[in-house]
């Protein structure tokens, strides 16, 4: 056995979990990351995976796997960082351990992840939330859990991690309606409901109680839905909304997009945008800044604040007849 493989093991049965304690979700992503980096060394080094060592991950490897991530296997920028810095925390772990591949393990931590410009924020309009929620056919089942989880995911803007861990348990009614959530880092939440929802998930609980399990939002055995259960639910009523408001089939949406689209509802009543980030559990109130750059009408209102006083407020629009302009002139 390599003293890579050695490492990997120590790393994921001992390290992530008694020391370090990482999330579930965090040391499956580290493992697939590894799993693709020793296959795709043995195939491009025909080096039996076993085999595999510290020499064979020194940094022009790492780079070569990187970019064939992105120009092979089509992954964003965004996810090839993220590969990037699970193969680092193994490494940084490793380093102490095997002086004797410091040098090349350190070339690898050097590596700076790629810059690339962010993404333009996408999010429904009310027309097109609207049109969403009433997509499903509430004459069955299906299609009223699905309406449920729609008005709760776009008021409440869950992630889809937490979505899909939510059990019974979690929604609480009363004087203070919510939902509590175990987010992103552990980190517990309570989310208040609007009138609405409450209503909506009142009479969705008193249909779900004659159901087995506790999940909420559940298959036909009881079972949570898995993320992609989640977003084949999505797009079958993305389509159907799309037959009475045409704009949403214009938009990339995904369970994340309803997670914008509830920030933006709260940033257009005027909430703050340090609330909206603990709204969203955000560990960083500047996470939300993205919010703020998305909203034309605030950067449309800053732009009338500092207009001169004989401007006619709005956008700028030329004069249709050009010779009659130049007369006035």
């Amino acid at each position: 056995m390599t003293a890579l493989a050695i490492e990997l093991q120590t790393y994921f049965t001992v390290f992530a979990h008694t020391q370090r304690d990482l999330a579930a979700n965090t040391i499956s992503s580290y493992r697939d990351t590894w799993r693709m980096l020793i296959r795709y060394l043995s195939e491009s080094t025909s080096t039996r995976a076993e085999r595999i060592d510290f020499t064979d991950v020194d940094a022009e490897a790492v780079s070569a796997f990187l970019e064939y991530l992105q120009t092979e296997r089509g992954n964003t920028v965004s996810t090839r960082n993220s590969r990037l810095f699970a193969i680092r925390a193994v490494l940084s772990h490793a380093v102490v351990n095997h002086p004797e591949h410091a040098a090349t393990i350190t070339r690898v931590l050097a590596m700076p992840p790629k810059r690339h410009p962010g993404p333009m924020l996408e999010f429904l309009t009310g027309a097109e939330a609207d049109a969403l929620i009433n997509a499903p056919d509430r004459t069955r089942w299906t299609g009223r859990r699905d309406h449920a989880l729609l008005v709760l995911a776009i008021q409440t803007g869950l992630r889809v991690s937490e979505l899909c861990s939510l059990t019974t348990s979690n929604a609480h009614f009363g004087s203070a309606a919510s939902i509590t959530c175990t987010g992103k880092g552990r980190r517990k939440r309570a989310t208040p409901l609007t009138a609405t929802t409450v209503a909506v998930m009142s009479a969705y609980l008193t249909e779900r109680a004659t159901r087995p399990g506790q999940a909420l939002f559940c298959g036909p055995g009881g079972d949570h839905l898995s993320r992609d259960a989640l977003e084949r639910r999505l797009a079958i009523h993305l389509a159907t909304a799309a037959a009475s408001c045409p704009s949403i089939a214009d938009k990339h949406v995904t369970l994340h997009t309803l997670r914008h689209t509830a920030a933006m509802n709260l940033l257009a009543q005027g909430v703050d945008v340090a609330v909206i980030a603990l709204w969203l559990g955000h560990q960083r109130t500047q996470s939300a800044d993205a919010y703020l750059h998305a909203d034309m009408n605030i950067k449309q209102n800053a732009i009338d604040r500092t207009r001169p006083p004989n401007t006619k407020p709005g956008t700028y629009h030329p004069e249709p007849d050009i010779l009659a302009w130049l007369n006035n002139l």
